[in-house]
C-alpha cells in the first residue's frame, strides 16, 4: 500500500505526470537504449520501439497503477501485473534489471517536469515504481520455480520439422524437441516467445501463440508476415521466419506463458477472433478436442473471406470433433463457404446475431477495433465484463483504458 507521507503527493501530480506520461516514455526508452543497448539484443522488440507501442503501453501501465494505488488502496492491478510478468517471465527478465529501469525511468520524469519534480515529488513517485517493481519481480519468481527454470533457462532450441501455408501472409511452423528433456505443458491459450538473430546480429524476440495442444515432443505457431504500411518497416521477425527458416532450421523458443487461458470452471465457452486472433483460439479448441470434451463451444470467426482465414481446416475439424460444438463465420466480402459451418454472414461480426449462452465465458483476440466493438456488443448485450477475456499481440494499449 502507498504511504501515508507519499498518497497526497501522488494525488496531486497524477494529473500533470498522466499528462506528460508518453513523453516521459519515449525520453525514458531513448536514454536507457543509450546507456545500455545490451537490452536491445534480445529483451526488446525494435518494432515494438518504431511503432511506439512499447512507450505506450509503459505509460499506461504505470498510469494504472498509480490510479488504482489511489482509488483501491486495499488491492492492486492484479490483471494488469499478471500480463506484464507473463511477458517478462517469457523474456527471460531478471529482477536486477527491475534497478536499471528504475534508473532511466526517475531521470526521464525529472527530464520532462523539471523543477516541479522536488524531493519530495521524486521519492512519492520513487515508492509507486517499488511497489510495482517488487510486486512484478514476486510474481515472476513464482512463475519461474513453477517451471523449475531461472531467467536464463528459459529458452530452448527446437527444430522445424513441418511448415505449413495457411493463407497468403500466415504460415504455421511445427518444432521438434531437439535433446531428451520432457516438454514441459501449456496451458490452452498460452504463447512462447521465439527469439532469432536478425540479419544485422541482433538477437530479437516475438511472442506467438501456440496453435495445437502439446503430444510431448511437438509444438506448433503461426506466424502472420506484418507488412510495413505508411512507410514503416515490414516486420523483422515475420519476414524473417517466413523467408529465411525452414525445414531443418533450429528457432530458440521459451517456454510456455500467458494469463489469458481456457477457463476449466465448466461453464460455455464462446470464442470471438479475427484474422490472425485465430491463433490463441485454436490452441484451445485443440485442447478441448483431444480430452473429448463436452463443454458447450461457440467459435465465432470474421475475416476478409475464407481464403485469408488462418488454420481454417484445423479449426473446422476440432469443432466437428466436439460434440456439443457450434461456428459462426463473418466474411466482408461473400456470406458463402466451402466448410460445413453453422452460419455464414456478409458483414463485420455481431455476436449477439447468434444464440448465445447465458452464462458463457468469452475469449476475444484480433485487432484491437475488432475487440473494442465486440466487447462493448457483449457488455450492451447484458454480459458482465468479468467474463469477457481478450489477448492482444505485442505490448498491451488496451488494458489501461478497460473499465
Amino acid at each position: 500500500m502507498l504511504s501515508d507521507r507519499s498518497r497526497p503527493v501522488i494525488a496531486a501530480t497524477l494529473p500533470v505526470v498522466a499528462e506528460h506520461i508518453g513523453e516521459i516514455a519515449q525520453r525514458f526508452y531513448k536514454h536507457l537504449f543509450t546507456e545500455h543497448p545490451e537490452l536491445m539484443d534480445g529483451v526488446f522488440n525494435r518494432g515494438n520501439q518504431v511503432h511506439g507501442r512499447q512507450q505506450q503501453a509503459l505509460a499506461g501501465s504505470v498510469a494504472a497503477f498509480a490510479t488504482t494505488l489511489l482509488e483501491s488502496p486495499e488491492r492492486v492491478p492484479e490483471q494488469l501485473l499478471c500480463r506484464i510478468a507473463h511477458k517478462h517471465t517469457s523474456l527471460g527478465i531478471r529482477p536486477d534489471q527491475y534497478r536499471i529501469v528504475h534508473d532511466h525511468l526517475m531521470w526521464a520524469i525529472g527530464d520532462v517536469l523539471g523543477d516541479a519534480v522536488t524531493p519530495e515529488v521524486a521519492a512519492a513517485w520513487d515508492e509507486v515504481y517499488w511497489l510495482m517493481a517488487n510486486a512484478l519481480i514476486n510474481q515472476e519468481r513464482g512463475l519461474y520455480s513453477a517451471r523449475g527454470v531461472r531467467p536464463e533457462t528459459v529458452w530452448r532450441d527446437w527444430q522445424v520439422v513441418r511448415k505449413i501455408p495457411e493463407s497468403d501472409d500466415v504460415v504455421t511452423f511445427v518444432v521438434r524437441r531437439t535433446d531428451d528433456r520432457l516438454v514441459k505443458t501449456s496451458l490452452p491459450g498460452q504463447y512462447v516467445t521465439v527469439r532469432m538473430r536478425m540479419p544485422d546480429g541482433t538477437l530479437q524476440p516475438r511472442q506467438y501463440s501456440l496453435t495445437r495442444a502439446d503430444d510431448g515432443e511437438h509444438r506448433q505457431f503461426s506466424v502472420k508476415r506484418v507488412r510495413g504500411e505508411g512507410g514503416d518497416p515490414d516486420g523483422e521477425m515475420s519476414t524473417l521466419l517466413h523467408d529465411s527458416v525452414g525445414v531443418g532450421d533450429t528457432v530458440s523458443l521459451s517456454l510456455p506463458y500467458g494469463d489469458v487461458v481456457l477457463d476449466d470452471a465448466g461453464r460455455p465457452v464462446v470464442f470471438a477472433g479475427a484474422g490472425i486472433g485465430v491463433s490463441p483460439m485454436a490452441g484451445m479448441l485443440s485442447h478441448l478436442a483431444a480430452a473429448e470434451s463436452g463443454l458447450s463451444i461457440t467459435v465465432l470467426h470474421a475475416d476478409l473471406d475464407e481464403s485469408r482465414f488462418p488454420l481454417r481446416r484445423q479449426v473446422v475439424n476440432d469443432v466437428l470433433a466436439l460434440r456439443n460444438a457450434r461456428m459462426y463465420v463473418w466474411y466482408e466480402k461473400g456470406a458463402h463457404s466451402m466448410e460445413p459451418v453453422d452460419g455464414v454472414f456478409e458483414a463485420l461480426m455481431d455476436p449477439t446475431a447468434v444464440d448465445l449462452a447465458d452464462d458463457a465465458v468469452y475469449h476475444l483476440c484480433g485487432p484491437l477495433p475488432f475487440m473494442k466493438a465486440v466487447r462493448g456488443r457483449l457488455i450492451e448485450h447484458g454480459v458482465a465484463p468479468h467474463d469477457i477475456q481478450y489477448e492482444v499481440f505485442g505490448p498491451d494499449l488496451w488494458q489501461a483504458d478497460l473499465d
